[in-house]
């Protein structure tokens, strides 16, 4: 005779119990079962305590009338037919989440952990935020190392025409906006004076008199226009 529940939960694991209660026949031997018992999944096999039967570890993975078949036990005994119900527990078109192995048995998708992912990115941004303050500090060293090269290159004009004349003057006044700002580019004679540019203030003057074919006064030399910019270290460049 069979031990069962009037019901199974679909996905749980249950225990059934085929045992002969008549102690004037023998114990029924081990059914030939393997992997199933009827349309139920078998998980484990052993005998009962007593030797007088079989339990049966099981697990229903259809919903509706689960038919264990007569078993025949190998000795002339045939189990009697089991009938349990297996109600449905999951609507219906929905995934089957567990149970089956079957194309929706899939889990749903784990999101990736952007959040906590992104703080090992801490360290690189620190060190890129790091290299770009690093390299905005030094653009203005770059810049005026760039127009003093550039003004060197121009300064004293070779010709004392107008095309050249006018190239050292704005080589020059790059260097002076490069150094001072762009207000530097309108200084005349007096503002040079009064920003302590003497050798810049004879630069302007000189140019002056070389447009209108003067040689006095004479052009400054390149390093003393270049160390007067150096001099005026308290003088706040452009930002």
């Amino acid at each position: 005779m069979w031990k069962a529940p009037t019901q199974l939960k679909l996905g749980e694991l249950h225990v059934l119990e085929l045992r002969e209660d008549d102690p004037a026949k023998a114990a029924p031997p081990r059914p030939s079962v393997e992997d199933r018992l009827g349309p139920l999944r078998l998980r484990a096999l052993e005998p009962l305590p007593d030797g007088r039967g079989w339990r049966f570890q099981v697990q229903a993975l259809e919903p509706g009338l689960a038919v264990v078949p007569a078993l025949d036990l190998g000795n002339g005994q045939r189990s009697p037919e089991l009938r349990i119900q297996v109600p449905r527990t999951i609507p219906y078109g929905g995934p089957w989440v567990g149970f089956g192995g079957g194309n929706e048995d899939l889990l749903p998708a784990i999101p990736f952990p952007w959040a906590w992912a992104s703080l090992l990115l801490l360290p690189a941004l620190a060190l890129v935020g790091w290299i770009l303050h690093r390299w905005r500090k030094g653009s203005r060293q770059r810049h005026l190392a760039k127009a003093i090269h550039a003004f060197q290159h121009q300064w004293p004009p070779a010709h004392r025409d107008r095309l050249s004349l006018d190239a050292a003057h704005n080589h020059g006044r790059n260097l002076l906006a490069a150094r001072f700002g762009d207000a530097a580019r309108a200084w005349g004679p007096a503002e040079l004076e009064a920003h302590n540019l003497s050798p810049w203030d004879q630069w302007v003057k000189s140019l002056d008199a070389a447009r209108f074919g003067q040689t006095e006064p004479p052009f400054p030399a390149t390093t003393h226009l270049v160390a007067a910019l150096d001099a005026r270290g308290d003088v706040e460049g452009p930002r």
